[in-house]
């Protein structure tokens, strides 16, 4: 039987830091499930997302370390997905420390440390007020990680 491991969040930005915590969360387990916040969920919590919610499912399935994507539409939604999938451990960034402890009553749950220096809001605070060039620098960043993260998914399958 294999090891299942799931996580949540919106994963806008897709950056380095996102590709180190899915990377410590597949090593954890044998099958790692992401459930990717909706774009009608990430309303509810006063979240606005640069990429739709179809093409943050297509980036995160194009990663290697996961398995699978899944909708989160609501918070309740955690313990029907973690009997659903028999989950072994639920696991999750830091910056939730002690939010998810009733889970433990379902399986085994871990907070992860974060990628240090990083954050989705932190770029979005970036790009909002750099200049063109270093726009363009960081838009160079974002796709440089998005080709490895499909370099990476090719050589793996």
């Amino acid at each position: 039987m294999s090891k299942v491991v799931i996580t949540y969040g919106t994963f806008d930005l897709f950056h380095i830091g996102h590709v180190r915590l899915l990377k410590r969360l597949k090593s954890l387990g044998d099958k790692l499930i992401v459930g990717v916040s909706s774009d009608e969920f990430n309303e509810v919590k006063g979240k606005c997302s640069y990429y739709s919610y179809n093409e943050r499912v297509e980036i995160l399935k194009s990663c290697v370390y996961v398995d699978e994507v899944i909708e989160e539409a609501s918070w309740d939604q955690k313990v029907k997905d973690i009997k659903k999938y028999n989950v072994a451990i639920f696991a999750i960034g830091d910056d939730w420390n002690g939010e998810f402890d009733y889970l433990s009553d379902y399986c085994q749950v871990k907070y992860l440390k974060r990628t240090k220096d990083i954050s989705t809001t932190q770029i979005k605070r970036q790009l909002s007020s750099v200049n063109d060039n270093e726009l363009e620098e960081l838009e160079n960043k974002l796709h440089e990680t998005i080709e490895l993260v499909k370099c990476l998914s090719k050589i793996s399958r």
